[in-house]
């Protein structure tokens, strides 16, 4: 670290978290309330906190922050609530509904529901127009561009009151002459807009695709950029040194400026930085295969590691549209502290997806809130403090949670209030239950051979639940879970996708040289912005990948390759990993069969310096650490238990206690079931088993 701290804030659709690292090791969790509305707002009320937590002024940290890391949910809500820009776009003529006919299909999962509606255009029909210009697919341009026909779509879109503009033209990953001059012209005609061209935001094969990212990136780019402008000046006004970061879904850090470039980049922000933090906190263990759980106040995400790497997608229906651009794969579900529990239209109990959020929030945040909710359940099933949340910042008034649950659940179904709030429990356990299988079982990995990662304020009440259904036998609970994805932020690097089409046969020598040129002339570009962005070429990590096929097959799977140059000998390598990788894909391979290259990509790591580890006393007696009892439900019979209480704060490394128990961390609470043990680790996590 360069300097005294190390600051990530990771905004979520209910809480803020601000982890603070400092240079001696000391690492220090915040939590402020978002303010959806103004979300600079929210990173203001946690500064304020920090600087009460710490006694110095929240100009003297600013300025001594080597890295300020934000993970931000502005550009995944404004997609969610389709409060995006004005898009105008300009397509091939012909293919300007490429946007809409979606491949000729809806969604995998919805492809034959014919009541199924159609997503909403990002750019609607009569913001689209289409240019006399055709490139071939050998690059050779057939019809030149009619520039007249670009001035026009302008001056259309000027009079609608367009902000931004995506320009796709087919295959101008091969030739972007046309797109280039059709750039020009739009900066030219349309000073104030963002433009987006499709071969720059993903230069790859695929023109659906393609387009539809280049949409979505216009779509998001005013928002991003606003946003990116308030922090970055709020910031610069506060004494900071060194630019802002801000956290991409592909899982590494980003300049304001890039952000705002590739929006699309940020729709993800958030959760994307779980592995890392999975990763970091499963490392003093040796274990590399991670499942990550993150239950917030409005979403449980869930991201899956095996051996040490973290999956990512490509060409993908994100809410419904279509993006290229890598990013980390992360399973989210409607299944939060603020999930609202109500009753179908066949009589039968759901959780979720609605969510209370903030604004009201839970009943028992008793800020207006009316309907029974995940927190409400914990709080009458006894697992959370009556006495509030973060340490007593947020009270909670458990007559409110009671009595939602009471008129909304359990009198309409004809149960106690403890049988209905177990019964709203168990069914957000059976979610997400759900949702782990489908990152883990339904992709071929076994959950049994992995640690189920901690992360999220609520998350802790659920987590021996979800474990024992999953089969899984090893918890890590961090002293920072509330707080994970903001630590993961603070210890990742920075990251840029660089991407370039190169579709050549490998039976061919002539290729060779054509993937190498390319290959370094993507890096050159990475390397370059990388070095602007003060890192020395000893901090710069370059990662390889082609997308491959077999001749005759329509889609292509990705290799992660070294850095090597491709010639006689070394393309044989490269074929053997492709067949490798296609087996373990589809179960086959064909050896025999000619292997084509698709698109190339390389991703540039500026790495940076991690914060030091700190390292937790020693403990003694843990029953000094109980602080009380507390009544707590843990059978479908309601029968109320009376359980110990833990301090955290009272323990220490090598403690142990066993279930039923609760233990309360400052902004996190961890639920013991019967039959559970967790001993605190020296590295500050507590390792959850199942008591043989």
């Amino acid at each position: 670290m360069r300097s005294q701290y190390r600051l990530g804030i990771d905004a979520g659709g209910t809480f803020t978290d601000f982890v603070l690292a400092e240079k001696a090791g000391e690492t220090r969790l915040y939590k402020a309330l978002s303010t959806p509305a103004d979300p600079t707002l929210a990173i203001k009320n946690g500064l304020d906190l920090i600087a009460e937590d710490t006694g110095k002024s929240i100009n003297d940290i600013i300025s001594e922050c080597d890295l300020c890391i934000n993970g931000t949910t502005v550009g995944l809500n404004a997609l969610i609530q389709h409060k995006g820009a004005k898009v105008g776009l300009i397509a091939t003529a012909g293919h300007e509904d490429s946007i809409e006919i979606r491949n000729g299909h809806k969604e995998d999962g919805y492809r034959y529901d014919a009541e199924y509606p159609p997503a909403v255009m990002l750019a609607p029909r009569y913001l689209r127009r289409g240019i006399r210009e055709r490139v071939l697919s050998s690059g050779e341009i057939r019809t030149p561009l009619n520039e007249q026909d670009v001035r026009d779509a302008c001056e259309h879109f000027l009079a609608e009151g367009v902000q931004s503009v995506a320009i796709s033209f087919v295959w101008s990953v091969l030739q972007p002459e046309h797109e280039m001059r059709a750039v020009e012209i739009v900066k030219e005609m349309m000073p104030e807009a963002i433009v987006t061209a499709g071969s720059i935001i993903y230069p790859q094969i695929r023109e659906y695709t393609r387009t539809s990212t280049a949409v979505t990136n216009a779509y998001l780019a005013p928002i991003l950029k606003t946003y990116v402008n308030a922090v970055d000046g709020y910031f610069q006004s506060l004494g900071a040194k060194y630019p802002v970061r801000y956290f991409q879904s592909n899982g590494g850090l980003a300049v304001g400026d890039a952000m705002s470039d590739r929006s699309v980049y940020a729709i993800n922000s958030g959760p994307a930085s779980a592995p890392a933090a999975g990763l970091h906190v499963t490392e003093p263990f040796g274990d590399r295969n991670v499942i990550t759980v993150d239950m917030g106040g409005t979403s449980f995400d869930i991201t899956l590691t095996y051996e040490g790497r973290s999956n990512l997608n490509k060409n993908i229906d994100f809410l419904r549209y279509r993006i290229g651009i890598p990013m980390i794969q992360v399973e989210t579900l409607g299944a939060g502290g603020g999930s609202i529990g109500w009753i179908d239209e066949m009589g039968l109990l759901q959780m979720g997806p609605q969510s209370a959020g903030s604004e009201p929030g839970p009943a028992c945040y008793d800020q207006g809130g009316e309907q029974p909710t995940t927190t409400d359940v914990n709080l009458v099933l006894g697992y959370l403090n009556p006495d509030g949340l973060v340490g007593g910042r947020l009270p909670l008034n458990r007559g409110k949670a009671e009595a939602a649950v009471k008129k909304h659940i359990a009198e309409p179904l004809g149960l106690s209030l403890e049988k209905a709030a177990y019964g709203m429990f168990t069914i957000v356990n059976a979610n997400m239950v759900n949702g782990i299988r489908r990152v883990s079982i339904e992709r071929g990995y076994d959950p049994r051979d992995f640690v189920l990662v901690c992360a999220g304020g609520a998350t802790g009440s659920h987590i021996t639940a979800l474990a024992r259904e999953m089969g899984i036998t090893k918890i890590l609970v961090n002293k920072l879970a509330s707080g994970l994805c903001a630590f993961g932020q603070i210890i990742s690097d920075v990251k840029y996708n660089y991407m370039a089409t190169c579709p050549v046969r490998l039976d061919n020598e002539q290729a060779y040289d054509r993937i190498n040129a390319l290959f370094k002339s993507i890096e050159a570009e990475g390397v370059e912005h990388l070095l602007a962005d003060d890192f020395d070429r000893d901090h710069i990590k370059i990662s390889r990948s082609i997308e491959m096929r077999y001749v005759g097959q329509v889609h292509e799977c990705t290799v992660e390759i070294d850095n090597f140059d491709i010639d006689e000998q070394s393309v044989e390598k490269l074929k053997d990993a492709f067949h490798k990788r296609h087996e373990q894909l589809y179960t086959y391979n064909e050896p025999n069969t000619t292997v084509e290259v698709v698109n190339l990509e390389s991703a540039l790591y500026g790495l940076v310096d991690k914060p030091s580890a700190a390292s937790l006393p020693k403990g003694g007696d843990p029953d000094a650490a109980i602080k009380g009892t507390r009544e707590a439900i843990f059978s479908v019979d309601g029968t109320r238990k009376s359980v110990p209480v833990y301090d955290g704060n009272k323990l220490g490394s090598g403690d142990r206690i066993a279930g039923p128990a609760i233990i309360e961390e400052i902004t996190t609470t961890i639920v013991l079931e019967p039959d559970w043990s967790a001993e605190l680790h020296e590295s500050g996590s507590y390792v959850l088993a199942p008591i043989s």
